[in-house]
């Protein structure tokens, strides 16, 4: 038996924002039987939480989708984080946490309010690979809509790699419905994790923007909420001078999923940086037979 967790990141408010999976312990846990957990729980993603290797570091993570490794995800670090100080079994220095994953260390801040807590994580270092023509267009024919092309779409690799373009309006990227088939085999052939798509909310609304993901080659058609993938977004808009390299604005993301995310941006001196709201909805034991 180890102990388990099922946090909603991205919502203050049990079963909206985007679940993940968190075994609190998976030292004994090889690859194969955490992606066998991960397939079970069939989530977007299910992390396991080990002693760390980095002396920096507070903890290790492994983050599985039902099909796949991950070097590293959003919401997973936020839930992951969340769930483990609620348990006890990391305490913040200075308001910091240090992630090792995959991908390398990961700083996540932790800012307790009188309420609740919130966490934000400081996205990796991006890297911007520009679509083809003919690759938008495949894009296009796989999503049934036209991207468009200022800015320039293009793929954002943050460890998960993520195809960024923006949509004319959020009433367009609301009304999505993609082949998710030809999409997946799209995904395959570009290397990519999947496509996290924008489109700017009217002027005078709460939040700046609207995102949806779409991950089929994983396993995952739409993720509800995603940290990487809004990060990814930041990355892309700064990258194409969409938004100056200190900006603060608040995403929303799931409300075609009945999920309500919201996701708090903030870019410091070219830094994003990806924060939210946690819950946990579940606090149990895994039996592992």
């Amino acid at each position: 038996m180890t102990p388990i967790s099922y946090v909603d990141v991205f919502s203050a408010r049990p079963f909206l924002g985007n679940p993940v999976a968190v075994v609190l312990d998976g030292t004994g846990l090889d690859s194969a039987r955490m992606q066998a957990i991960a397939r079970w729980t069939n989530l977007s993603e299910t992390t396991f939480c080990l002693p760390p290797e980095a002396p920096e570091a507070d903890y290790r993570l492994r983050i599985f989708t039902p099909s796949c490794e991950l070097p590293f995800a959003g919401h997973p670090t936020l839930g992951s984080a969340h769930a483990l100080l609620q348990a006890g079994r990391v305490r913040p220095r200075d308001g910091v946490l240090v992630q090792e994953c995959a991908v390398g260390l990961v700083r996540l801040t932790v800012t307790q309010g009188d309420a609740r807590r919130s966490l934000a994580f400081d996205l990796p270092p991006a890297r911007h690979q520009p679509l083809t023509d003919a690759e938008i267009a495949e894009a296009e024919a796989c999503l049934g809509a036209p991207l468009l092309r200022g800015p320039w779409p293009e793929i954002v690799d943050v460890g998960p790699r993520w195809v960024v373009a923006e949509l004319a309006d959020a009433a367009s990227l609301l009304g999505l419905e993609p082949q998710f088939q030809r999409l997946a085999a799209l995904e395959r052939q570009l290397g990519a994790t999947g496509f996290t798509l924008y489109a700017r909310h009217p002027e005078g609304a709460a939040a700046e923007i609207e995102v949806r993901s779409f991950a089929p080659s994983g396993g995952v058609e739409e993720d509800p909420v995603c940290g990487s993938g809004n990060g990814s977004v930041a990355a892309f808009r700064l990258a194409q001078g969409r938004i100056s390299p200190d900006h603060v604005y608040l995403a929303t993301q799931g409300s075609r999923m009945g999920r309500d995310g919201q996701i708090r941006v903030t870019l410091e001196n070219g830094q994003v940086r990806i924060g939210g709201d946690c819950v946990s909805t579940v606090i149990g034991t895994l039996n592992l037979g």
